[in-house]
């Protein structure tokens, strides 16, 4: 059993001491994955990869939590779902009146392409649409673009084969295009 399955485990039993232990472990790797999320956000969000981070962390394993997590794998595809939800409500937040949401942007050209808090609602809408049609698909979807996981650990995740997570995320991908562009 590997360390963080291991302090997982510990945690679950109630240790209080285990989330201390986990924070390093998984740290730099819940980095690297807030990293990527926030790229794909526009320019000057405020939102910084630490604060997403500790947030996600926070959600995963704080002193609210009743969590089990039975493995690594579980752990980090836990945590993207944690990350990504915390994107939707800052998105969301962003666009409420007090932020500034109902003030209208000027396009620098005729086609501009929306936003990327735009992008990323419409992303978590299409989502939620495919998760009551195909939940397995839909979660798919989760780990492989927000949690940065590959088809096989996505697979693993899901106990399907390879070959069937990646004919699902074929698929998956093109029903949210179709979906999110109107088509």
């Amino acid at each position: 059993m590997s360390d963080v399955t291991h302090i997982l485990s510990a945690i679950e039993q109630g240790d209080p001491h285990a989330a201390e232990q986990l924070l390093p472990l998984v740290y730099d790797e819940l980095r690297k994955l807030a990293a990527q999320k926030l790229a794909l956000e526009k320019p000057g969000q405020t939102l910084q990869a630490t604060a997403l981070v500790h947030e996600a962390y926070l959600r995963l394993v704080g002193p609210d939590q009743s969590r089990s997590y039975k493995d690594r794998i579980h752990f980090f595809a836990a945590a993207a779902t944690s990350m990504r939800r915390i994107l939707i409500d800052n998105a969301r937040r962003k666009q409420t009146h007090k932020r500034g949401g109902g003030g209208q942007r000027q396009p620098l050209e005729e086609a501009a392409a929306p936003e990327p808090d735009e992008n990323l609602l419409a992303l978590d809408e299409a989502l939620k649409k495919l998760a009551v049609t195909d939940p397995a698909k839909a979660r798919l979807v989760e780990l492989r673009y927000f949690a940065g996981l590959t088809s096989d650990q996505a697979a693993q995740v899901l106990s399907i084969s390879t070959s069937t997570a990646d004919r699902h995320w074929a698929y998956a991908r093109a029903w949210l295009q179709a979906e999110i562009c109107g088509t």
